[in-house]
């Protein structure tokens, strides 16, 4: 138990210094003197930052995501609306993500997707899996006529997550005004779907 709790406090101190530092500029220096552990109680958990990186991306990243923008689209009755709460909780959220850091998933796929296979590799899945959940939800909405039969799931999942890789980067920039006009947007856009 002690060993789980420790791997989990050096991941979750880890994840703090990434999310605002960036995985690069975070080095495995930083993130033992933010706990109280040895380097060898850190290598004892991962091989090599990479390895720690993965596993920032596996259990925190994967499952956080999981629980807040797929497995709702999984279940919806309404993926109008589950997608858009889903993405406004994320946005607005405080307790989620500081907003002048954006999203930790976002970060690291501009940071490490383009110069690590496995970032990639893992990072994909992460978004085609939300992908899917948005598709197929898409379909079911379609197949009950709930919305429009011309529209194209792929369109809507391209849509919406790019919109919000976007608008979390802008964020950055703009503070949460932008958030507001983007929430505005995507509503009228995601009601411009629906059967009237």
């Amino acid at each position: 138990m002690q060993k789980l709790n420790t791997r989990n406090k050096i991941l979750n101190t880890a994840f703090e210094l990434i999310y605002k530092k960036g995985f690069n500029a975070t080095s495995i220096d930083d993130i033992i003197k933010h706990t109280s552990y040895t380097k060898g109680a850190f290598f004892h958990h991962f091989k090599t930052k990479e390895d720690l990186g993965i596993a920032l991306i596996s259990d925190i990243i994967k499952p956080g995501m999981e629980k807040v923008l797929i497995i709702p689209l999984i279940t919806t009755k309404d993926p109008i609306s589950s997608i858009y709460s889903g993405i406004e909780n994320l946005l607005l959220n405080a307790e989620l993500f500081d907003i002048k850091y954006g999203c930790p998933a976002i970060n690291l796929i501009e940071e490490m997707s383009p110069v690590n296979k496995r970032f990639y590799m893992h990072l994909s899945q992460i978004i085609i899996s939300w992908e899917n959940a948005i598709e197929q939800s898409i379909e079911k909405a379609k197949q009950y006529k709930l919305i429009r039969s011309d529209i194209v799931p792929k369109e809507v999942s391209c849509f919406v997550i790019s919109g919000y890789a976007g608008i979390r980067n802008l964020g950055k920039l703009k503070g949460y005004e932008c958030y507001n006009t983007y929430l505005e947007g995507l509503d009228k856009y995601l009601k411009s779907l629906i059967i009237n």
